[in-house]
């Protein structure tokens, strides 16, 4: 059976942490249990939006979405702040990476965000994370701006790249 694509809902949010706390987690993502909470309750109250793709009831990947202007110097003219997107968080299996799960759903969450009034899409991620840097790339995705980031980011460079697109 293949991969089935869905939105997530308030009934999800378990099965989303579990993924986003086992499979999250290496040395590029920044992923603080309360901060993952925060997201996470943000999808449940219909506040941000999660998209996955599952397989006989387990999850393979997952996306959590919103609108919100998280990066504004990087917003292109003419875009007003609440057509701003942002993706919180990506998260793909390990024993299913490199199948384009990742990309295939960001694709799908900028589609989400254009319907609901998107013209902009911004995520960032460590700036050595060439996992992450490449599903953004396949999604249409721009690297814009990196900058010093040691709070967020312990290792490597410790700094983050903000990648953005236009969508609608």
């Amino acid at each position: 059976m293949s991969w089935q694509y869905r939105l997530a809902g308030a009934r999800d949010v378990d099965a989303l942490r579990a993924l986003i706390m086992e499979h999250g987690p290496n040395p590029w993502n920044w992923l603080p249990e309360d901060g993952v909470e925060h997201s996470l309750r943000q999808v449940a109250e219909g506040e941000a939006w999660a998209a996955l793709f599952e397989r006989d009831g387990l999850l393979g990947a997952a996306i959590l979405y919103r609108l919100h202007d998280a990066f504004p110097l990087h917003r292109p003219a003419g875009v007003a702040t609440e057509q701003a997107g942002y993706i919180m968080e990506a998260v793909v299996r390990r024993d299913q990476a490199g199948q384009g799960l990742g990309s295939l759903l960001l694709q799908q969450a900028c589609d989400d965000l254009a319907a609901r009034g998107a013209h902009w899409v911004v995520a960032d991620r460590h700036e050595e994370n060439a996992a992450s840097g490449g599903m953004m790339r396949k999604a249409g995705f721009a690297e814009l701006a990196s900058f010093d980031d040691p709070e967020r980011r312990a290792g490597g460079s410790r700094r983050s790249t903000v990648c953005g697109r236009r969508v609608g």
